[in-house]
């Protein structure tokens, strides 16, 4: 966690991936779900865009409106970019999501979803799952989710760091190095072989950056036809 704007390693990431490759966009729509981040991020974000935050069961964010990914109280084409980290996992309808977001996405807008990536393959927890917030979790994805988000006609570019590219090149079955137990790292390497990634900050950037290990750090750029 950085100590001055107490942002973790996935805010960062996700920052970088919007700053990366959103072309320049002061006073776009911009929209974001259940944001960590207070007061002094959401009046930066407020300068440079027209910023809304939301969150739906208020349980541990707060946004400026309620809104449920299933039900997107807003109007058509009204959303530019829409920023969402580690909020798909929670809703038990995906498919209906992901057609609101296509529906409230101006043509040629963007959505940069995060989702917590721990297996190769799409499932349901086996038990009960729940994240620090007390919110269930209906999908655990993996990189077939890629397939999902093509059905709902967006080009996808799925963004890394390089030592996830890396591992890849180098066709690895299993990390160099301690993994986290809730990461099945060996499947997400195999799943992830025949997929294609946008590395966009290399080793030394990542470290300064605390984007490691990089199997933990993906964004989907979900790009809407015009």
């Amino acid at each position: 966690m950085c100590p001055q704007c107490g942002s973790v390693s996935r805010d960062r990431f996700l920052f970088l991936s919007f700053v990366a490759r959103t072309p320049e966009s002061l006073g776009a729509r911009v929209w974001e779900t259940s944001p960590r981040l207070g007061g002094q991020y959401r009046s930066a974000m407020a300068t440079w865009f027209q910023y809304t935050c939301s969150d739906y069961d208020e349980s541990a964010h707060r946004g400026t409106v309620r809104i449920d990914l299933q039900d997107v109280a807003l109007p058509d084409e009204s959303i530019d970019v829409l920023l969402t980290p580690h909020v798909l996992e929670h809703v038990p309808d995906t498919g209906r999501a992901l057609a609101e977001i296509q529906r409230v996405l101006a043509p040629g807008g963007r959505m940069f979803l995060q989702v917590p990536i721990l297996q190769g393959i799409t499932a349901p927890p086996t038990t009960p799952e729940f994240h620090g917030d007390n919110t269930p979790v209906f999908w655990r994805f993996g990189y077939d989710l890629v397939d999902t988000l093509a059905a709902h006609d967006f080009a996808v570019s799925m963004l890394c760091t390089q030592g996830w590219q890396s591992a890849l090149d180098a066709r690895l079955d299993e990390w160099p190095g301690p993994v986290s137990g809730e990461f099945d790292v060996a499947s997400m390497l195999r799943a992830a072989r025949t997929r294609r990634f946008a590395t966009i900050t290399d080793d030394v950037d990542a470290t300064r950056l605390g984007v490691q290990p990089a199997y933990q750090f993906l964004t989907f750029e979900c790009l809407k036809g015009r």
